[in-house]
């Protein structure tokens, strides 16, 4: 009788340990995941001064444009991993104003001919494409990684176990903002 107690209460440690090994891997992911953000934001941020440096010579009249960009990419500044998750979703919606100033900027600069044609801004707008890529890639590697710390923490015995693997609060998911989700009207471009 005691060897089978010893046996179970054995397995309860060894099931118990397991999950919390499992439980610090995916906390450890969605650490690795910000991090991963972080790199892809901060070339998206040192592009930016050169993209708008290159505009100012010919759009000079969306000046407010060119503020709100810079005073966007100033507040967007800073490493999304040292932030705690309240401060992440704050983060996130900054970040997420800045693609939509950016998309503005490129769509004004659609509507010139000659920045249009200007090799250096071609070339700065490709670049940020594959960024706004690899960010996009980056965002979607981070959700996954939240998913799977938010399912090891909330299936039994995760509940009682997250706290002892420093999981006190649930990382927010990277969302779209509103106005990306709802359908495009083709009308509106034609």
């Amino acid at each position: 009788m005691n060897t089978i107690l010893i046996v179970v209460v054995v397995a309860i440690v060894v099931a118990v340990f397991a999950w919390y090994v499992a439980i610090v891997k995916r906390k450890n992911q969605v650490d690795e995941a910000l991090s991963d953000i972080d790199v892809q934001l901060t070339q998206r941020h040192e592009l930016i001064p050169n993209v708008l440096e290159i505009a100012k010579r010919f759009l000079s009249h969306e000046k407010d444009l060119m503020d709100d960009l810079t005073r966007l990419r100033s507040a967007a500044q800073g490493k999304l991993s040292d932030a705690d998750p309240k401060t992440l979703a704050e983060k996130f919606n900054t970040e997420n104003q800045l693609s939509a100033g950016l998309g503005r900027l490129f769509a004004v600069a659609e509507s010139y001919p000659q920045l249009k044609s200007d090799a250096v801004m071609m070339n700065a707008q490709t670049t940020y494409q594959e960024v706004e890529t690899n960010v996009a890639a980056a965002r979607r590697f981070y959700n996954a990684a939240v998913v799977s710390l938010r399912n090891a923490c909330r299936i039994f015995p995760g509940q009682m176990i997250a706290p002892l693997a420093g999981v006190t609060q649930m990382p927010p998911f990277f969302e779209a903002p509103a106005e990306y989700r709802s359908p495009v009207n083709a009308a509106d471009y034609l």
